[in-house]
């Protein structure tokens, strides 16, 4: 969202709007999804990409009652004045369409947040890092505000309380929920609560797993590649089946709006997407705080690895591919949940070279290199022996590895820095 909020301001400006306005803008955004047109095929009876189509009223602030009277609490932020106030919503060129929970989960594998939480509280509490200008002042204010102390009473980002204390672990829950899977590291012992190490927190998911998910995903990706192998085979068999892609297709958004009906996670997941956004768009660039810290670099995993360097946490090993698959696999996601791929004819658009669909093919074959290079998934090799399609559809999932984040000596102990997806 936040990635979003800069394209409509001038460079770097986001990160000097103040945070009471960037919370109001919040509320803003969220309510904006009422105004984006349907997408995808949606026949009658289908679920909206948020799983309802009244969740965003259920949960957003009050309309005003007439045109004379003011919206509460706008954000008034000026695209050509940021740091001025102009008492009114802001709006954008466009509604918003905020990105799939899966881009919030492979941006906290790179290991950002635990790496920018330990920037943020050694320039709270002492001075081993270098001085602020003024902007990465307004960084750190900005961020603490908004992404390490609880939200205003009654925000819409405001998902901490007493029965789920810990953004940390209500992330974690989420991801399991949706995907089965959770971040590759351990939760640095500075700021460990009651079951962050037995994981609790996993019972209390009842039956709402996508346990499957990981399975059918590896699946679709290895038919996928498939495809490309045959897509210039005139003569000979042809091994690629679009139905068998369309079914995984199908099975997967099964999956997803399962865990969305009547509007389950949409808070949540915008909540994520929102944090990680603003820890993404930090390292896009040479942003004011990473120039502070002397961590410029030309991609975001390699500032992300020397801001690490100066706070002594390691980042993922595989940050730059993750970086790059979190857009990627979002809209992928975001397709395959409206249901754009639930024919033949529509699956096959994935693989094969059609007039039109030149950079649908061109992520695929991205996604799939990434991912296997992240994950160690070999999802361009089917075992020897095995057929092209196997007799039945996966349904076990395995837990994605993408290699562990490590913390300063002392903050984490060996089994959550061994700990992969909570299995040491």
């Amino acid at each position: 969202m936040f990635r979003s909020l800069a394209t409509l301001l001038p460079t770097n400006a986001v990160f000097t709007v103040h945070p009471f306005q960037l919370s109001r803008w919040l509320e803003e955004a969220w309510t904006t999804a009422r105004a984006i047109p349907e997408f995808g095929p949606r026949t009658a009876g289908a679920l909206p990409f948020l799983g309802s189509d009244e969740i965003i009223e259920a949960l957003d602030l009050p309309e005003p009652a007439a045109s004379t009277v003011p919206p509460p609490f706008p954000s008034g932020i000026s695209a050509t004045t940021p740091d001025k106030f102009t008492g009114n919503v802001f709006v954008g060129t466009v509604p918003l369409v905020w990105d799939h929970l899966s881009y919030a989960y492979l941006i906290e594998c790179t290991g950002i947040i635990e790496v920018m939480a330990e920037v943020v509280r050694r320039f709270a509490v002492g001075e081993s890092l270098n001085t602020l200008s003024a902007q990465g002042t307004q960084w750190v204010r900005a961020t603490e505000e908004l992404f390490f102390r609880d939200p205003p009473l009654f925000s819409i980002g405001g998902i901490v309380s007493e029965v789920r204390p810990d953004l940390r672990i209500t992330r974690r829950n989420n991801y399991w929920r949706m995907f089965a899977l959770e971040p590759p590291h351990g939760i640095p012992a500075r700021w460990r609560r009651p079951g962050h190490v037995d994981q609790s927190w996993k019972s209390d998911t009842g039956d709402g797993v996508n346990t499957g998910f990981r399975e059918k995903w590896t699946e679709l990706l290895r038919q996928v590649w498939l495809g490309f192998e045959n897509a210039r085979n005139g003569i000979g068999p042809n091994a690629t089946d679009r139905e068998y892609v369309a079914f995984l297709c199908q099975s997967l958004r099964e999956m997803m709006t399962a865990r969305r009906q009547g509007g389950q996670l949409a808070r949540e997941e915008f909540v994520h997407v929102t944090t990680m956004s603003w820890f993404h768009l930090t390292v896009e660039t040479d942003t004011p705080i990473v120039i502070d810290l002397k961590a410029e670099a030309t991609n975001p995993a390699d500032r992300l690895a020397k801001i690490a360097q100066r706070v002594g946490v390691t980042p993922a090993p595989r940050a730059r591919e993750l970086f790059e698959l979190s857009d990627l696999v979002s809209s992928l996601l975001r397709a395959i949940e409206v249901g754009l791929f639930d024919s033949g004819a529509d699956a096959e658009t994935l693989f094969l070279p059609i007039a039109g669909n030149e950079a649908l093919v061109r992520d695929m074959n991205r996604i799939i290199d990434l991912w296997q290079s992240a994950t160690g998934d070999r999802v361009k090799d089917r075992p020897a022996g095995t057929a092209a399609q196997p007799l039945r559809l996966p349904s076990a999932s395995a837990a994605l590895s993408v290699g562990p984040v490590t913390a300063p000596a002392g903050s984490v102990s060996t089994a959550a820095m061994t700990s992969m997806n909570g299995h040491s």
